[in-house]
């Protein structure tokens, strides 16, 4: 039989609008880059509204516009305001992936009360609001897709990480709250939990000759994670493919999980 081009329109998000948090660098713009090449109409989100126009200069010639716009996931007034926007000017919000997260590595004994609340209010607390949010502009629509980007910090542990580690178990939760709270409303809930990546928040430790070389060896793949190499599992469930796939965790970790 004569070989058919495959059929790929199942993973198109052509005439979809996606707002990506935290996508002027790392795993959040590779995961807007992808989106965009699948046909969505991408939201860049950052505080630095200059980082995200440099950011949207990549963007040019692709099948569907970009837009850029700044607001600190952590201001509850700037995330109204922004979704608002999103309401009046594009009329609809079809996916989000919260990608924002901060990290504190130290034993819990050196956090103040007010660093600990600091790193849950940007790791857990926007989520919820993020999610509410898109979830007032996706629910008259009946149908939307919730994407957050965690961490396999959410199912493993290290020690000095306690804070960070909680609050990627604690959106792992409410990945699948929101399934069961929003599916009979034609949303779906999921999430994307990146292992070890090359990003630049990662670098100096990727860098390191002791650091480096132990989160390889705790990879069955044995090697660090491609920023690029997240973007296709969001691309996945934000699209048509994964329209009955409902507070799930997609581990994306080179097996590093798996591993005894």
């Amino acid at each position: 039989m004569p070989r058919t081009a495959p059929d790929l329109s199942m993973f198109s998000l052509e005439g979809k609008v996606a707002l990506v948090t935290g996508s002027g660098r790392g795993l959040g713009l590779e995961i807007a880059r992808a989106m965009h090449r699948a046909g969505a109409h991408v939201l860049l989100n950052g505080r630095d509204g200059a980082r995200l126009r440099q950011a949207a200069e990549g963007f040019a010639g692709g099948p569907a516009p970009v837009s850029v716009l700044p607001f600190d996931v952590a201001d509850r007034g700037a995330v109204r305001d922004a979704f608002a926007r999103i309401g009046r000017e594009h009329g609809r919000l079809d996916v989000l992936v919260q990608n924002v997260g901060q990290r504190n590595r130290k034993p819990l004994l050196e956090f103040a009360d007010d660093e600990i609340l600091a790193l849950l209010d940007v790791d857990l607390a926007s989520g919820l609001v993020l999610a509410r949010e898109a979830a007032r502009l996706m629910l008259p629509q009946g149908q939307g897709r919730l994407i957050a980007v965690t961490s396999v910090a959410g199912q493993i542990a290290k020690a000095g990480d306690a804070v960070y580690t909680a609050a990627k178990a604690g959106l792992t939760g409410m990945v699948r709250a929101l399934a069961a709270e929003y599916g009979p409303h034609g949303l779906t809930s999921n999430a994307v939990a990146p292992g070890f990546f090359a990003t630049e928040t990662n670098a100096a430790i990727a860098a390191d000759p002791v650091a480096g070389a132990y989160f390889v060896q705790r990879t069955p793949m044995r090697r660090w994670g491609r920023p690029d190499e997240i973007a296709g599992a969001a691309v996945f469930l934000a699209s048509p493919a994964a329209s009955y796939v409902n507070g799930h965790v997609l581990v994306v970790d080179g097996g590093a999980t798996i591993l005894m």
